[in-house]
C-alpha cells in the first residue's frame, strides 16, 4: 500500500476515493476519525489520507488526482428550456420540472 492523497476534510477523502473506484483503483481511506483530536497532534496528521491497495496502480491513481484537481469550477447559471427556472450550470436536470439541462447547457458552451 502507497500514500496517494492528503485530503483537507473527509468528504474530500471520500471524493478522491470514488474517483479511483470509478477507475477500479482499489484503495482506503485512513484517519477517518482523527480530525476529533488535531489538538493533541500536528494537524497534519490528523488529515484523512487515501492510500492504494496495489503499488502498481499509484502512478494511475495520480493521474486521476491531477485531473480532479486541475478540473476547472463552474459556476456559472443556465436556464431550462422547459420551464425557464435557473439552475446551477453544474446540474444536469433542472430542480423544478426534472427537464435535462444538456441542451441548454450546449447551447450556453456554444455561445461562448
Amino acid at each position: 500500500m502507497k500514500k496517494l492523497y492528503s485530503a483537507n476534510n473527509l468528504m474530500e477523502a471520500q471524493i478522491v476515493l470514488d474517483l479511483l473506484e470509478h477507475a477500479y483503483i482499489p484503495a482506503r481511506i485512513f484517519n477517518q476519525y482523527a480530525q476529533g483530536v488535531a489538538g493533541e497532534i500536528p494537524f497534519t496528521h490528523a488529515y484523512p489520507e487515501v492510500w492504494v491497495v496495489r503499488d502498481e496502480d499509484f502512478e494511475r491513481g495520480k493521474h486521476v488526482i491531477e485531473t480532479y484537481e486541475n478540473t476547472p469550477v463552474r459556476t456559472g447559471n443556465v436556464h431550462c428550456p422547459s420551464c425557464g427556472e435557473e439552475n446551477p450550470e453544474n446540474f444536469q436536470l433542472c430542480w423544478k420540472c426534472g427537464s435535462g439541462l444538456e441542451i441548454a447547457l450546449y447551447r450556453k458552451n456554444a455561445a461562448e
